[in-house]
């Protein structure tokens, strides 16, 4: 597995680079999000791991850009907590992100399970009988895609992770911190406005009319739902 760390305080990306390369990975390293992108475009990389504030082009910019051609797992790293910037965070495609500063172990753990959702998408493909579909929504469960009449689209891990859930429990209602808990994990320390955030992207994404969507819908003051 190969991973990119990106960030401006060298003796950080030292360190983790280090502790990854210890768990096995090989681990190239940057200082600047202009250099992110460049690499991430020709480095074909399973995870990066980037940083919010850095010259040239930050995080958010270099998370974007990545987007544009890539669903490589993207972990942000941030020394601020507010929720605005955690917000801006996934808004520019992140699948995780973490606070400065954190316990390596949990950086390798949250690592871990990146990589272990990602490899799911690269099985062979197979007849599958784990598909769900809803009108004009598709996903795959065992190959981690979806699609919108019949068109492939490109979700992020957590986007997947939630539309899967959703579709699976048509009809029932989700609060804000449920869905945080049974999607996210029960030691996910984020605010519920990152449930609004996917959401919203997954309107986006899915939805013919995101301004009134017929799937991916909420229940006014109580959570969102996934339509029958």
């Amino acid at each position: 597995m190969k991973i990119l760390v990106v960030d401006d305080e060298k003796l950080l990306v030292k360190g983790i680079k280090f502790n990854l390369e210890n768990e096995g990975y090989t681990v190239d390293a940057c200082y600047d999000g202009q250099t992110a992108v460049t690499m991430a475009k020709t480095g074909e990389y399973d995870l990066i791991i980037l940083d919010l504030m850095m010259p040239q082009k930050n995080g958010l910019e270099a998370c974007q850009e990545i987007r544009g051609f890539s669903t490589v797992p993207i972990i942000m790293l941030t020394a601020r907590s507010e929720g605005s910037d955690l917000l801006m965070g996934f808004e520019s495609g992140a699948d995780d992100y973490m606070t400065k500063p954190f316990n390596i172990l949990e950086l390798k753990a949250r690592v871990r399970a990146l990589l272990r959702r990602a490899s799911i998408t690269t099985q062979p493909e197979q007849q599958s009988s784990s598909i769900i579909k809803r009108g004009h929504i598709e996903v795959d469960e065992e190959r981690r895609c979806a699609s919108k009449n019949g068109v492939p689209v490109e979700l992020t891990m957590k986007e997947f992770d939630l539309i899967l859930f959703l579709m699976k429990n048509p009809g029932r209602v989700y609060s804000r911190e449920s869905l945080l808990d049974l999607v996210w994990g029960y030691n996910y320390q984020g605010d519920t406005r990152t449930v609004d955030v996917h959401i919203r992207r997954l309107r986006e994404k899915l939805e013919i009319n995101p301004a009134s969507p017929q799937y991916i819908v909420t229940k006014w003051g109580v959570g969102y739902y996934f339509a029958d």
